[in-house]
């Protein structure tokens, strides 16, 4: 749990949480009121990021607070000599404060209006080992890779279409020259009129991967367009730095996974075994951080099964295989 509540401070500190991280994130902070176990884990999280980050506290509301709250607090003397070193603090630093709370409580305002808009909207969720077709208000079609979700109206607006996507997924978008079609996946846009692409976009993963098999696609971080692709081209946009790197490929690896073709150039050991987690239903342990950042060139046939993949990972780690429990672990 303490590596889950911290993936998520910093997923909002970095202003890359999904709806689905958003809401779990504040809803572990409103139990924290009452269960003293969690407030205490949720405080000395906060005290280790408070440590090397400018970030103070973020309440429940989403808003900026200089103080800490009184569930965090456990003493009042320590809160009557924060509040002591706030007011010596002075004029100035009242200035930077009111700075930085009008810019995070308007991050949050945006942040709530996304919530509230998608409130309404249909989800379709993938499990692990699940795939699905979808086909959309608008006729344009989908196919959703394993845990993953897609969030959609039921009927489109009629000057824009929005879906918003956690996971990956090949889309079909049905042709319509007034009215675009956007994919959001965090704090990633991917705008297309009709064309055919994959996207994918898992909360754990430290990019996105946009790639076009027919038409042209735009991909955009916030307002900044990254990135116009056409037939045959991918981005793979860094969810934590300003990272960007295009190149060719086949149109047999825009969506390999759909045939069941697993392709990864330059890609993490990380981020390969989380795939291969999805694909099998399985959990796969590596002892050795600096393998799990390792990155390789490999692919895999789905058909092949679990160990026949992990042999060959052990291959270009130098690792051996063990199953004990019904978990696979490199060592």
């Amino acid at each position: 749990m303490e590596e889950r509540i911290k993936y998520l401070f910093r997923q909002y500190i970095e202003n890359t949480c999904t709806k689905e991280e958003l809401e779990e994130f504040f809803a572990y902070v409103q139990e924290a009121k009452n269960d003293e176990q969690l407030r205490n884990l949720i405080k000395k999280i906060y005290d280790g990021i408070r440590e090397n980050s400018s970030l103070t506290y973020v309440d429940e509301s989403g808003n900026l607070v200089l103080t800490k709250p009184e569930w965090l607090v456990q003493q009042p003397t320590q809160k009557k000599s924060f509040q002591k070193k706030i007011i010596v603090a002075g004029i100035g630093a009242i200035c930077i404060i009111t700075a930085v709370g009008v810019w995070f409580t308007n991050r949050s305002v945006n942040r709530n209006r996304e919530i509230q808009k998608t409130a309404a909207l249909k989800k379709k969720i993938t499990e692990r080992s699940e795939y699905k077709y979808l086909l959309l208000p608008d006729s344009t079609q989908v196919w959703l890779n394993a845990v993953s979700s897609l969030e959609f109206p039921d009927h489109f607006e009629q000057n824009k279409r929005e879906v918003f996507l956690s996971g990956e997924a090949y889309f079909d978008v049905k042709h319509a020259a007034e009215t675009p079609f956007i994919i959001h996946t965090g704090n990633i846009s991917t705008t297309v009129l009709g064309t055919a692409f994959n996207i994918k976009a898992y909360p754990d993963r430290k990019t996105i991967i946009v790639a076009v098999s027919r038409g042209k696609v735009k991909v955009s971080r916030g307002d900044e367009l990254v990135a116009t692709l056409t037939k045959g081209q991918q981005v793979k946009v860094s969810n934590k730095s300003n990272d960007i790197a295009t190149k060719n490929i086949s149109e047999t690896q825009v969506a390999g996974w759909q045939q069941g073709n697993m392709v990864y150039e330059d890609e993490s050991i990380s981020d390969i075994i989380a795939d291969l987690e999805r694909m099998y239903n399985v959990n796969i342990r590596v002892t050795d951080e600096n393998i799990r950042n390792l990155k390789v060139r490999t692919s895999f046939k789905r058909e092949d099964g679990i160990e026949h993949a992990l042999q060959i990972l052990c291959i270009l780690t130098d690792t051996k295989l063990e199953q004990s429990g019904g978990i696979y672990t490199l060592q």
